[in-house]
């Protein structure tokens, strides 16, 4: 007899696990905004704008109402808050869709007894060998855990990102298709869940394609190859399109009333279908075989860690005991999870990560029937209570020793870089780069969100090369292309054809991008003060494919380079300013260090070249201070000594 203790346990262990899991997140979730599209996202969640392709409507909108409920928080915060909350609720329907794995499997083994009944076993009573009606959902809860804290997918509930609602919409969808498969009256309605559950998916983000064989094994082995069956695909898909042309109908709808992140102007059928196709990214799509072998090499690199070592080794123990279980379970998860990372691989992004989230998600199943049989075996030895106690230890093992690299609690880098940056330059300042991870994508947020700086333009230089880009700047910034309509009329007609997928001229699009580029700065320099990110100095100016007009300069300014008339000396402000940077790295906070020093080097031997060495001090007691491991060049300590 089970105790109402227990069974209190078995019933809300599901709801207590997901909050357990939501609560742990908030040690990690990040402040304000981190690094590559937070920002971005972020601000059109908040002005209800248009996001990067595909558009994202259905993280849009949601996460717009979202942000509508007044809580003591920051926007920004705010937004990541609702990317915890995804991941919570999407480990509340792994560990629903777990139990009905594990009822399908008893099922087989009770055989003939459950077809006869038609009633669904009780996994907990038909899976425990040794009769503890405990085992099961410790298995359930084990396997959970062990996702909930894997690298990838708790990095995901740390920032907004529409990843953390995909992982939800993953969970929801597989979770919808096991009951559809599970019910025991076969009611059509079930499957309108399903193709319910895809349109969602599909208006968050595309690589919902990923589940669709999970889907199809299972509908039809369930229903078979037979005429009813393909009127109800008709009929599910009927739905599908309808539900995903109204979440898809907000694109057109935003863009006519010219938003402030337009991305893309969806605003007509040709616009609508190269955002929604994400023609741009297409380019890094099935590139070639060194591509995809570099990425899966990557992705076996990393997936022992993942999962904390043990959680791959119990994953792959639980494979084997699927396969002895329920062969349409492990056809299904099997096919699907190689199915995604084939599709995935091949997709040559430096972040790719995010992308094996259903891979990680599918083998966690396996990694549920793992820890059943490793708790049974465990349970034969230690008892029933040193048995839960072991294998909650094991779960937790990715918590342990992924909290620090996923913690971004105290990554407060990107909001001081970028507002040390807006906030270094005059009123109506043109900012022209193409940092976009760290300075452009939060720039967005401060400016449309915050409303900070808000007179300073920020002109993405690769976003340049897309005509879309421009009715968004106009929009913004109405005076910026006055005295140049006829080389903006000139790139826009000569992008036109490679927009199109017509054929196009490279060398004549090139050369009236120069000359936007150029004439940027010849029609604003008289009214503005203009700055560029010292990564077109160091790359492009150095190969030639970005030039000054005749007569003007570049001058170090504290994180920006300033474009100046003559080659006499021009002052900058001093180096007062302090960015936060967090005990554990990655990449993009070292490129920030890396670009922070450097500007106060090129600023150091310009004071220096004016025969200002105390001016130049300055700057290279800020190098001492905040990064005392960089490297001084020895003649800049000599001139300074002197």
């Amino acid at each position: 007899m089970l105790t109402d203790k227990k069974k209190f346990v078995l019933k809300y262990y599901p709801f207590i696990t997901s909050l357990f899991v939501f609560i742990v997140y908030q040690f990690t979730i990040a402040p304000g905004v981190i690094q590559i599209d937070s920002g971005e996202l972020a601000s059109v969640q908040a002005t209800l704008g248009i996001a990067h392709p595909t558009g994202y409507p259905l993280f849009t909108l949601i996460g717009y109402f979202f942000l509508k409920i007044p809580l003591p928080f920051t926007k920004i915060f705010q937004a990541n808050l609702l990317a915890a909350i995804w991941c919570a609720l999407g480990i509340l329907f792994f560990i629903k869709s777990a139990k009905l794995i594990l009822d399908e499997s008893g099922r087989k083994k009770e055989g003939t007894k459950s077809k006869k009944t038609g009633s669904v076993p009780d996994s907990e009573k038909i899976l425990n060998d040794s009769g503890n009606h405990l085992i099961p959902a410790a298995s359930i809860l084990c396997g959970s855990l062990t996702l909930a804290f894997s690298s990838t997918y708790w990095s995901q509930s740390t920032s907004v990102e529409v990843y953390s609602l995909q992982i939800f919409l993953f969970n929801l969808i597989i979770f919808s298709i096991l009951k559809a498969y599970q019910s025991k009256e076969g009611k059509f309605i079930n499957w309108l869940y399903v193709s319910a559950a895809l349109a969602l998916g599909f208006a968050n983000h595309m690589t919902t394609l990923l589940v669709l064989p999970f889907i199809t094994i299972l509908f039809f082995h369930k229903e078979k190859f037979k005429k009813e069956s393909f009127i109800k695909i008709l009929l599910m898909l009927l739905l599908f399109f309808t539900l995903l042309a109204g979440f898809y109908a907000y694109l057109p709808l935003r863009a006519a009333a010219n938003p402030q992140i337009n991305w893309g102007n969806p605003i007509n059928f040709e616009n609508f279908f190269r955002h929604v196709s994400g023609k741009q990214y297409q380019v890094w799509l099935f590139a070639s075989f060194e591509a995809a072998g570099k990425q899966l090499k990557y992705f076996l690199a990393d997936f022992p860690s993942e999962f904390a070592y043990s959680g791959m080794i119990i994953g792959l123990l639980g494979l084997a005991a699927v396969f002895n279980k329920s062969r349409i379970i492990f056809s299904t998860l099997t096919t699907t999870l190689i199915f995604a990372l084939l599709y995935s691989i091949n997709y040559d992004i430096v972040d790719i990560d995010s992308y094996f989230l259903l891979v990680y998600i599918l083998f966690s199943f396996f990694a549920v029937y793992g820890f059943y049989h490793i708790l049974v075996i465990f349970e034969n030895k230690l008892g029933v209570r040193n048995a839960l106690i072991t294998g909650t230890i094991i779960s937790m093992a990715p918590l342990g020793l992924n909290f620090n690299h996923v913690d971004q609690s105290n990554v407060h880098t990107f909001e001081d870089y970028t507002k040390v940056i807006l906030r270094s330059v005059e009123e109506n300042s043109i900012v022209f780069s193409y940092q976009w991870d760290y300075f452009i994508s939060p720039s967005y947020y401060f400016q449309y969100v915050e409303k900070y700086r808000t007179d300073v333009v920020v002109i993405d230089k690769e976003l340049l090369r897309r005509s879309w880009y421009y009715n968004q700047l106009s929009i913004n910034h109405p005076n910026l292309f006055d005295n140049m309509n006829d080389e903006v009329a000139n790139f826009l007609r000569s992008v036109q054809p490679f927009e199109r997928d017509e054929p196009f001229d490279s060398n004549v699009i090139e050369k009236y991008y120069r000359t936007v580029m150029t004439n940027l700065i010849s029609s604003n320099a008289v009214t503005r003060n203009y700055y560029i990110g010292q990564e077109l100095a160091q790359n492009e100016m150095q190969r030639g494919e970005f030039s000054l007009p005749e007569g003007l300069h570049i001058v170090p300014h504290l994180l920006l380079i300033k474009v100046v008339k003559g080659n006499e000396y021009v002052p900058a402000p001093d180096p007062d300013f302090v960015i936060r940077f967090p005990s554990v790295r990655n990449k993009y906070l070292d490129s920030i260090e890396s670009l922070i020093y450097n500007m106060l080097l090129y600023r150091t031997y310009y004071e220096l070249q004016f025969d200002k060495p105390d001016r130049a001090k300055i700057y290279v007691d800020k190098i001492k201070k905040d990064f005392p491991s960089r490297h001084i060049p020895i003649d800049i300590i000599n001139k300074i000594m002197r």
